[in-house]
Parts: structure tokens; C-alpha cells; sequence
């Protein structure tokens, strides 16, 4: 089977070819740069590392673009709050962006185009927007595109104008001619850092964060290309704007497909500050390994919400170690994949039906079955290439178990002085739940009448 891809925009899973035979041009919506990355990001940026990863395991050549968004509102104002330059914050956190990605094993884009580096290009735009009728300047000096006048507003989101036109909350001192337009440049205001300003024929101002991605995306990949993809928020109106701008100008499709990740959710709610249930990657990561988190986030279908919760993580590391415990068993021999191979063949066959990670991790546990049985190396080997293929099981299988057990034994007593209060409570429930989440770690309670002691599963 040929890989076909859920396209948002036709809301169909299409065959998938790319427009240069063998070769792959993507470009994804990435990290607006004002404050550490959070457990959502890590999801998006790991979908998209899945899709490029899976397109040069099937041969193709990848031009994979993730851009940075450096200059924008909240950048400038958590600039000001902390007393610092735009570019001091914007350095500060490219930098813990990077370790912490680079930490879940997501791979670097082949481009990491950064907006304040494109203006000139985004003025370009602009300019040739406006000589199509399409863009005008306000009153105010902002420079804004015009929507009613571009045909097919509305197509990736699947709202018309009326329908947006019902939701619409614009004040009339925006100096717009229609509530639905907006901006592409905008004039700077006087308490701005000189730093956020730049020249135009427009006067001095700033480009707004839509007409950056179009810039940033035609600049590395063409006017047309391939796949673009990004959260699941960014489909309105980011996405549908971007569309409007860069085939305004071009009159061509910006992308053939669009791609968009699901949601994360935090014990079935959204996660947001307000609530309290706000992870970034490095809270995460000071209490699971970041295998176990990739894993976690990787088994779930990259369309489908992702619930985020501490059982979810343990019930990963239990899973990943069973895999784990396969490898260690059989020294895995190095294999190059057979895609005939009946178990390779059907991993492919689910990863080729729009990136089907969880039936081609079930595949996993099915060949880690196979090892376990027969302690074949080359069924070992072919296992550890498979992972590989979606980031997985590269490392030393002993050295992950013992680590398991290392993280878990730091806070087995607690636990276990835990789980004695609440049966002691008779809060049964959750005595239970402690078990079973110290099962899920590898850790095997015994309860006696002199107490309950604990011991390491090998």
C-alpha cells in the first residue's frame, strides 16, 4: 500500500506523492520563542518528527522547515516585564528549546528559518498583495489584507464568511474597512523597544505573525510544496490566513496537504495556567525518562487527543520496558529492514495508513512476543530497527531497565508509607492504585504481617 495521508483541507485521506518525484518538501508551524516549551509543544513537534522520520524510512528524500516566530506581542511584553532585550529573551529561549526537544529525541528541521530574519521578504509580500488590490492601509498605519476580496476564504476551516462574520468581536478604531481583515503590518507604537521596529514604505513598524510563515515557507520551499502541518489551533485562523496571503500572490495552492496534530488534554481537561494542570517538557521530564515520554506521546495517533496524566506515563514505562525487557533478553543482531517481511510488511502497512503509530506499536509487542519465545537475534535486531524508525529502542536495553528501577526506588518507601495510610484510611481505592502504579514501574509489593516490603522485578 502507497502512504496516504489525512488532508485537513479536502478533510479526506488522500494517496500521498510528492510534487518533485522523491522528494519531500514540508514545512511546520513552530515555537513562538517567549517562555519555555510545554508538554503541547513537544506533542506537535514529535508528530511531525514521526512524519519526516516515516518519509525517509519509505526512500524519500525530506526538506523538512520549522520555523521560529522571534518577534510578536508576547515576546516584546515578557521582554519589558523582565528588563531585558528581545533578543537576549529570544536567544535564552531558542537555546532550552533546543535542549529540551533535543532531549525527547526529536530531530532537528533541515531549516530553522527565524522571522526576524525574512522581513525584507515580508515586506515583498505585502507589497505585491497590495498591487493585487488585495491589501490596504489603514488610517492608523497598520497594512491589512483584505478577506472579502480573496474568492475561497474560509476553505481549510470549512467556514464561510457569514459564519465568521457571526463570531467576530473587532473594534471599529482598528481602522479596518471589514471586522474579518487582518494584519500584515503594524505600525509601532511609541513605547515599543526600537529593537521591535523596522523600516518600510509603510513607515516604521512590525510584520504581523501570519504574513511571517508565508514569507518564511515560499522563501526555503516555494510558492508551492508539499505538506504543512501544525497544531490543531493553528487551522484558524493562522492557517487559513497564510493560505489566503501566499496563493493571493501566487495564485497557486500553498500546500497540497494540511496536516494537523490533536490536542493535549490533562486528566481529561484541556491543560491551561488557569486550571493548574500546565506541564512544560522539563517538569515533565524531572520525573519520567524521555524514552518513556516519547513513547507515551508516540502511541497515540498524532490526529487523536492526547491525555496526559502521571498513570499514563507509568502505564508507558511499563509497556516500553516489556519491549525493553525483549531486547535484553536476545542480543539483537543488525539488521537492514526487509519491507516483505511479514511482520516489517505490516508495520509498514500501518505507518503508510496516515502514520498509524499504535497499530505499528502493536506490531512491536508482537515481534517482542516472537524474541521471547524464540530468542531469534535477527527478530531482536528487527525489532530495535523498527523502533527506530519511530525514535524508539536505540538504547542499551540493560541500561534502561536498571534505570527504571534507579528512578523508582527514590520514592518506593514514600509510596508504600502511602498506600499503608490509605488502607489504614480504608481508602482501598487508592491503595490499590498505588500498587499498580508501582507495578507498572517494575516494583512487586509483598504484604506480610510484619508489613509490606518491595523488590525489583529483574
Amino acid at each position: 500500500m502507497s502512504l496516504r495521508i489525512y488532508n485537513t483541507l479536502s478533510r479526506a485521506v488522500e494517496d500521498f506523492s510528492p510534487l518533485q518525484p522523491g522528494h519531500v518538501r514540508m514545512y511546520v508551524c513552530g515555537m513562538t520563542i517567549y517562555d519555555l516549551c510545554h508538554i503541547g509543544h513537544a506533542r506537535m513537534m514529535m508528530a511531525f518528527d514521526v512524519v519526516q522520520r516515516w518519509l525517509k524510512a519509505s526512500g524519500l528524500k525530506v526538506t523538512y522547515v520549522r520555523n521560529i516566530t522571534d518577534i510578536d506581542d508576547k515576546i516584546i511584553k515578557r521582554a519589558v516585564e523582565r528588563g531585558i532585550t528581545i533578543g537576549q529573551l529570544t536567544g535564552e529561549m531558542t537555546a532550552a528549546m533546543h535542549q529540551d526537544i533535543a532531549a525527547l529525541g526529536i530531530e532537528p528541521p533541515s531549516v530553522e528559518p527565524r522571522a526576524t530574519e525574512y522581513v525584507p521578504q515580508m515586506l515583498d509580500l505585502i507589497g505585491r498583495l497590495q498591487a493585487k488590490g488585495l491589501a490596504y492601509q489603514a488610517d492608523n498605519g497598520d497594512v491589512n489584507f483584505a478577506v472579502r476580496k480573496f474568492p475561497g476564504y474560509g476553505k481549510l476551516s470549512g467556514k464561510s464568511i457569514d459564519e465568521l462574520r457571526a463570531g467576530e468581536r473587532v473594534a471599529v478604531l482598528e481602522g479596518k474597512h471589514d471586522p474579518l481583515d487582518f494584519v500584515l503590518w503594524k505600525s509601532a507604537k511609541a513605547d515599543e523597544p526600537a529593537e521591535a521596529k523596522w523600516a518600510s514604505v509603510y513607515g516604521a513598524g512590525r510584520p504581523g505573525w501570519h504574513i511571517e510563515c508565508s514569507a518564511m515557507s515560499c522563501q526555503t520551499l516555494g510558492e508551492s510544496f508539499d505538506i504543512h502541518g501544525g497544531g490543531a489551533d493553528l487551522q484558524f485562523p493562522h492557517h487559513e490566513n497564510e493560505i489566503a496571503q501566499s496563493e493571493g500572490v501566487s495564485g497557486q495552492p500553498l500546500a497540497r496537504f494540511w496536516m494537523h496534530n490533536g490536542f493535549v488534554r490533562v486528566d481529561n481537561e484541556k491543560m491551561s495556567k488557569s486550571l493548574g494542570n500546565f506541564f512544560t517538557i522539563r517538569d515533565v521530564l524531572a520525573t519520567y525518562d524521555a524514552e518513556t515520554v516519547r513513547f507515551f506521546i508516540v502511541r497515540t495517533h498524532y490526529r487523536s487527543p492526547l491525555n496526559y496524566s502521571d498513570a499514563h506515563l507509568d502505564d508507558a514505562r511499563g509497556a516500553l520496558k516489556r519491549l525493553y525487557t525483549a531486547l535484553d533478553l536476545v542480543k539483537p543482531e543488525p539488521v537492514v529492514i526487509d519491507w516483505n517481511h511479514p511482520v516489517a510488511a505490516r508495520f509498514k502497512a500501518a505507518m503508510d495508513d496516515d502514520f498509524g503509530t499504535p497499530e505499528a506499536i502493536a506490531v512491536l509487542f508482537d515481534l517482542a512476543g516472537e524474541v521471547n519465545r524464540g530468542k531469534s537475534a535477527q527478530d531482536a535486531g528487527l525489532l530495535r530497527a523498527l523502533g527506530g524508525t519511530l525514535g524508539l529502542l536505540q538504547g542499551d536495553p540493560s541500561a534502561f531497565l536498571q534505570a527504571g528501577v534507579a528512578m523508582a526506588a527514590q520514592d518506593i518507601d514514600a509510596l508504600v508509607a502511602q498506600r499503608a495510610a490509605a488502607k489504614a484510611a480504608r481508602d482501598f481505592a487508592a491503595a490499590d492504585r498505588i500498587r499498580q502504579d508501582l507495578l507498572a514501574r517494575g516494583i512487586v509489593l509483598k504484604d506480610s504481617a510484619g508489613g509490606t516490603t518491595w523488590e525489583a522485578q529483574s
